[in-house]
């Protein structure tokens, strides 16, 4: 149907970067959004606070500005932080001694590769969005099953495991599988800083062939095939975890 001109292969690895990318986003922002989802749910204030800024001020700002200054900010600041840690431990460890001389006892500089920067942005992007559908769904489980669980004998872990979970699970599908569609598309813009992955693939091809739309075509049917098998999957999901007989 479309002839890419040989650039099939480039189009499938940036594919498969593509959904690397995606599918260890979503790992760390589960993990973001159940931790952040407990600290708003819990007694101690400060951790509420902390997580009630976390989530309004990520929600408030566009996500590929947040992708450009927390890769580029972001290693300025660690690099700089480094430097500094160099510095005291310098000051420290010579003791005042002019004939010290300087050694960088941790590197003076990391460089953050598009990859794992593009990890760590989406996932802490959509981290916030999995806090507020992870509460929701906590706040939705019954509170007398687990009072009865905890009556019984079961310990945090275990009422967590068997009775807080699936229950929650029910709830939450539906969000967390909306965001997760949502995190899917967004893997796109990793591209801006420099990842090879399919659209930055397809742009490069584009513009050696001068066939932008059958590349964009290519990757836009990539994604559709990407969305069209998750929702089957999550179909799967809500039926597993559905109440039978309902």
């Amino acid at each position: 149907m479309f002839d890419l001109k040989g650039y099939e292969g480039a189009l499938l690895e940036g594919a498969w970067i593509t959904l690397q990318v995606a599918l260890l986003s979503l790992l760390l922002a589960v993990t973001l959004g159940l931790l952040g989802a407990v600290a708003k749910l819990s007694s101690v204030r400060p951790a509420r606070w902390l997580a009630t800024l976390y989530t309004t001020v990520i929600r408030g700002i566009p996500d590929l500005v947040l992708m450009m200054l927390i890769f580029f900010g972001g290693q300025v600041l660690l690099n700089n932080s480094l430097y500094s840690l160099n510095e005291s431990l310098n000051e420290w460890l010579g003791g005042g001694d002019p004939g010290h001389e300087w050694t960088s006892y941790v590197p003076d500089y990391i460089e953050i590769s598009p990859f794992i920067a593009g990890i760590i942005t989406i996932g802490f992007i959509f981290g916030a969005y999995m806090a507020e559908t992870f509460r929701g769904a906590i706040l939705a489980v019954d509170k007398g099953e687990l009072e009865a669980a905890r009556a019984y004998g079961m310990r945090p872990l275990l009422v967590f495991r068997r009775i807080l979970f699936p229950q929650m699970m029910r709830h939450a599908l539906p969000g967390l599988g909306n965001n997760w569609l949502v995190l899917l598309k967004t893997t796109a813009l990793v591209s801006i800083i420099g990842l090879d992955d399919m659209v930055r693939k397809a742009s490069l091809a584009a513009g050696a062939t001068q066939l932008p739309f059958t590349f964009y075509m290519a990757v836009a049917l990539i994604f559709l095939l990407f969305t069209t098998l998750s929702t089957s999957m999550l179909r799967w999901a809500e039926r597993h975890y559905a109440i039978p007989g309902r």
